[in-house]
């Protein structure tokens, strides 16, 4: 049934005419103000940046004038780089205090359709790409992207989560025992795994369903209906098999964790990521940096869900001082991980917060004292790195022309990046500044 409902919205989406846009064939003249370098981390003088068919054609120093069959957009009070990735969404869902009840009084189809707004925003808040980290929602949205029917990033999407019986992404938390009786215990089917052999079921169930990209819930979560947000819940085993049959199919994993010991199992698993780390060990963050696990802190989530929480009804009991508690932590790990070395990239679990505020990010990246240019850096260059992609990320000759503008400098005021006004994906412009 659940299936069938996302048909229904994938066929009543293709009913939809194809936005109008430039067309990706035609040139373009970018002429920027200041370009930010996001291999260097270094801000650029004023460069012209040609566009043809979909890719950067030509990377040209100063205000060239003359770039024959090219129209010309003034972007010389701006600031152009990369368009960025946030590697940490859910764009098939929006935290409020009716989140918990709306999963039983709606269906997918009604999820689906409010995905498509959520997408826009991300794109026009200038995120070209994104990693969308659970949601049955979402592997459509993405087709129905990439086919030109709605405005939304790159997407690479993970379908259902992977979790163990009673973990945070086990679709049966909080039914009452006749619902439970009547759906019946999930399985790796469903994401919910407890061997090594529906380790490697769940995730060719993925393959099957067309996911791009493994998330594990490698700890219990602070939103599951459940009270630990922290406890272990993989054995090292059952990590390696889902990393050894991903591998198999060309997926990364990334590992949703909040624990020290569910952290460093999936570490020593070999995951690709870890997602906010809330109680990350040095321990952990010695294996994270011996094996090259990257680090994605989602500060804004937990900002939010730790605000939240003060809220009287905002959250289920069971889960408001999981709320208070660790979401109040990520910020300080993400200080200490950045200052021990291990590698961190831009991710801020999106659909806990309202989507399109996804720059915020920066903003608590920089409070946690990481450098502005290595946070421009870790949602665009080094985002790039953890996908497993060398196409885009960064404003290069062949690379994909994905690129975004902003007023003022961000190296000088990281709050320039919630202010972004030119996007373009694709070599498509979807965004430009109201003059």
């Amino acid at each position: 049934m659940r299936k069938q409902l996302l048909a229904a919205v994938v066929l009543t989406t293709l009913c939809v005419p194809a936005f109008a846009a430039d067309a990706p064939g035609a040139g373009t003249a970018l002429h920027c103000g200041k370009l930010f370098d996001s291999r260097s981390g270094k801000l650029l003088g004023p460069h012209t940046v040609v566009v043809r068919n979909g890719k950067v054609a030509d990377v040209l120093a100063g205000r060239v004038e003359a770039v024959a069959e090219a129209t010309a957009i003034d972007l010389s009070d701006r600031t152009c780089m990369a368009g960025w990735t946030d590697l940490h969404v859910h764009l098939g869902s929006q935290s409020s205090p009716q989140s918990y009840s709306e999963g039983f009084r709606l269906d997918d189809v009604d999820f689906a359709f409010r995905s498509v707004g959520y997408a826009e925003k991300t794109l026009l808040a200038g995120f070209t790409s994104v990693r969308d980290l659970g949601g049955d929602v979402t592997p459509h949205l993405r087709d129905a992207i990439n086919q030109g029917l709605l405005k939304g990033p790159r997407i690479w999407a993970a379908g259902k989560s992977i979790a163990t019986t009673g973990g945070h992404a086990d679709p049966s938390n909080g039914l009452n025992d006749r619902l439970a009786h009547l759906i019946g215990p999930p399985g790796p089917t469903e994401g919910v795994i407890n061997s090594v052999d529906d380790a490697r079921q769940a995730v060719r169930q993925r393959y099957k369903d067309g996911s791009d990209v493994i998330k594990i819930t490698a700890t219990g979560g602070v939103l599951s209906y459940a009270k630990s947000g922290d406890a272990p819940q993989f054995t090292v085993d059952e990590v390696k098999a889902i990393v050894d049959t991903a591998r198999d199919y060309g997926y990364r994993v990334a590992a949703h964790a909040h624990g020290e010991e569910g952290m460093y199992r999936a570490v020593a698993g070999g995951v690709t990521s870890i997602e906010h780390g809330s109680y990350m060990s040095e321990r952990v963050m010695t294996l994270m940096k011996e094996k090259g696990t990257w680090y994605v802190p989602t500060l804004y989530a937990g900002r939010f869900v730790a605000d939240k929480a003060k809220i009287d009804g905002y959250f289920p009991e069971i889960v408001r001082p999981k709320a208070a508690r660790i979401g109040a932590q990520i910020q300080d790990t993400a200080a200490k991980a950045y200052r021990s070395g291990v590698k961190i990239a831009f991710g801020t679990d999106m659909g806990v917060g309202p989507h399109g505020d996804n720059a915020r990010e920066f903003q608590y990246m920089t409070e946690a004292g990481i450098p502005a240019a290595y946070a421009l850096q870790a949602a665009t260059f080094l985002a790039a790195e953890v996908l497993g992609v060398d196409d885009q990320g960064v404003v290069e000759v062949g690379k994909r022309a994905d690129i975004i503008a902003m007023p003022g400098d961000p190296l000088a005021d990281i709050g320039n990046t919630m202010k972004v006004d030119f996007v373009m994906k694709d070599g498509v412009v979807y965004r430009t500044p109201q003059r």
